[in-house]
């Protein structure tokens, strides 16, 4: 029998996503590819996967499935809340899921993106060298729906052990977003650089894929805010005419033509992709070998990644997302009775 993970449930803006769509824009596609490259990376080192593995990016409209054979498992990222069966599970784990049973994923206080990937990957169809999904363009098919029969493939047997993702770098960071300055960190004002690195910016509802927009204090130009196009970076920061920053994410363009004042370094993207609208960031500069030492880390810890059996019963974890106050009783003698 061919392998599948039947969709039950998925929220809009779910979909596929590989490691990335390389060596195209040039002539104009846009990369794609996760939003949180660290728990993306994470959930297929625990399997032994390809970094560049086909893997199942959830939104914050949430996710459920099932299977008709056992497979082997993984998912994390932005502190989701996931059940098997209803039963709780942590926020990051190795399972096997077994026919009948059914796994789900929804957000909890915190985060935007989680990955769920199978040992072995999704073959789902490669267009243009990956299988990620572009939604504008179409490049990459759609978003993930219900009822979808996601190809998966073959795997030599399931492990059967169950067991919980040590990776710490999953959690909420509350430091500062590090940024490099440049290339046209010059088109500003030394009050616009002073606020950039002194005020908090509030996540906008209008952040998608394609680019995070946030807002805050004015950030001046002292040049304008029209450059001739040039090449786009993942997350290049955008200085528009209405002064406030623009983050390109995943799917941004190949090109633009507002002034980048400055770049969020690769270790810290995932960080601020899984703010939500509403939420408040701040930037802190670092230098070139500041920002390669920080992604080199984070790779070496990825690459280490560990696991631990889950142990039977409710880790703590798992207790903090439940209500177990039910009344409170007085212990204290009654005078009365004295």
């Amino acid at each position: 029998m061919a392998a599948h993970l039947k969709v039950i449930r998925a929220g809009p803006g779910t979909t596929i996503q590989d490691s990335g769509r390389f060596h195209w824009q040039r002539f104009g596609v846009t990369p794609s590819g996760p939003m949180d490259w660290a728990a993306f990376r994470t959930v297929n080192q625990v399997l032994g996967n390809a970094q560049d593995a086909g893997t199942i990016e959830i939104s914050i409209g949430g996710f459920e499935a099932e299977t008709e054979v056992p497979l082997d498992l993984a998912f994390g990222g932005g502190g989701f809340l996931w059940t098997r069966d209803g039963k709780a599970l942590s926020s990051a784990m190795r399972i096997t899921l077994r026919p009948g049973e059914r796994l789900a994923g929804k957000p909890g206080s915190r985060g935007a993106w989680a990955y769920l990937s199978v040992k072995g990957g999704f073959d789902t169809p490669i267009e243009m060298g990956s299988r990620s999904t572009h939604l504008r363009s179409g490049i990459g098919g759609r978003m993930i729906q219900a009822g979808d029969n996601l190809p998966v493939f073959p795997q030599s047997g399931a492990a059967g052990r169950d067991a919980r993702v040590e990776a710490p770098w999953l959690d909420r960071d509350a430091r500062p977003i590090r940024m490099l300055l440049g290339p046209q960190d010059d088109y500003f004002t030394a009050d616009a650089h002073t606020l950039l690195f002194s005020e908090a910016f509030t996540l906008m509802a209008s952040a998608d894929r394609m680019a995070y927009r946030l807002n805050g204090p004015k950030i001046e130009h002292a040049l304008g805010f029209n450059i001739v196009s040039d090449g786009i970076a993942l997350g290049a920061i955008q200085i528009g005419g209405d002064g406030q920053p623009l983050v390109l994410m995943a799917d941004h363009q190949p090109t633009g033509g507002y002034p980048k004042i400055g770049s969020v370094i690769k270790a810290d993207i995932g960080r601020l992709a899984q703010m939500r609208p509403g939420e408040t960031c701040r930037f802190a500069l670092c230098s070139m070998a500041e920002a390669r030492a920080a992604l080199f880390t984070l790779e070496d810890k990825i690459a280490a990644v560990t696991t631990r059996a889950a142990a039977a019963g409710f880790s703590s974890e798992i207790l903090r997302t439940l209500n177990l106050i039910d009344g409170v009783v007085d212990t204290r003698p009654d005078p009365l009775d004295q």
